[in-house]
């Protein structure tokens, strides 16, 4: 007996049956439910029995999964698992310094650079110590020990001739004469000027001589009386040579209290 077609209902014959999906179709009722391209075997989707193109084929969507109290329980049970997982590696990890890094092959690769790097220095420090220090590592203290005397030997000259008489007409011959002023008097750089106290203060004694070196500086030799000194921060002060009558600031290491 021949089966009915499950499109339009009449009977199949065997020279135009299709079997497929369960069900019987006439060759031209083999086609998609949408766009009605017919089917065959080799390019037909099935979906809840029914034929679908390619194009055609119904997308499936995920459907949200109800929070039943079997599903919480899963839910608080896979948390708690993890949490005792975790601790265990926490405590197992503790007090090491590092955590477990994957030996992949590149770690492998680097692991074995690293080594072959320091077996080249051990053996370069190895060699050196064997032939004892070259000779630019020998004159090295040498050179040091050479520079902190030629040092040691400067200071103690800056010291002799501050504290020779002499040094004063020497250093006073060596520097330049005043460039002569017509009438214009270029002002000083508002970071050399410094301003001075009011009057009043202490009597110094000079023990070093010295040259001013700026403007609002003043001159003066070893023995010289400095009045109405005022004392400006822990380098400088400012008073009047009493044998010149000059006031300006002075240095605080070229004189004493008196």
């Amino acid at each position: 007996m021949n089966p009915n077609c499950a499109r339009c209902g009449k009977i199949v014959y065997p020279t135009e049956k299709v079997n497929c999906l369960d069900k019987f179709w006439h060759k031209s009722c083999f086609h998609c439910e949408t766009c009605k391209m017919t089917l065959n075997m080799k390019n037909y989707k099935g979906y809840e029995k029914k034929p679908y193109c390619n194009a055609h084929y119904p997308k499936q969507s995920f459907t949200m999964v109800a929070d039943t109290p079997e599903n919480l329980r899963l839910k608080q049970q896979s948390e708690l698992q993890s949490q005792i997982r975790y601790k265990e590696e926490f405590e197992k990890n503790k007090g090491k310094g590092f955590s477990v890094v994957a030996d992949t092959p590149e770690l492998q690769r680097i692991k074995k650079t690293q080594d072959q790097i320091s077996n080249i220095k051990y053996h370069e420090e190895f060699e050196r110590s064997r032939m004892g220090p070259s000779p630019s590592e020998g004159s090295e203290p040498e050179r040091r020990n050479s520079q902190e005397s030629g040092g040691y030997r400067r200071a103690e000259q800056q010291q002799q001739h501050h504290s020779q008489p002499g040094a004063t007409v020497y250093q006073q011959q060596q520097q330049p004469p005043p460039s002569q002023s017509y009438g214009y008097k270029e002002p000083a750089p508002a970071s050399s000027q410094r301003n001075a106290p009011a009057g009043g203060g202490k009597r110094f004694r000079a023990v070093y001589d010295y040259n001013a070196a700026d403007e609002d500086e003043v001159s003066f030799q070893d023995g010289d009386t400095i009045i109405n000194v005022q004392q400006i921060d822990d380098g400088w002060m400012y008073g009047t040579v009493e044998r010149t009558g000059d006031t300006g600031m002075l240095p605080a290491n070229y004189v004493e209290a008196i």
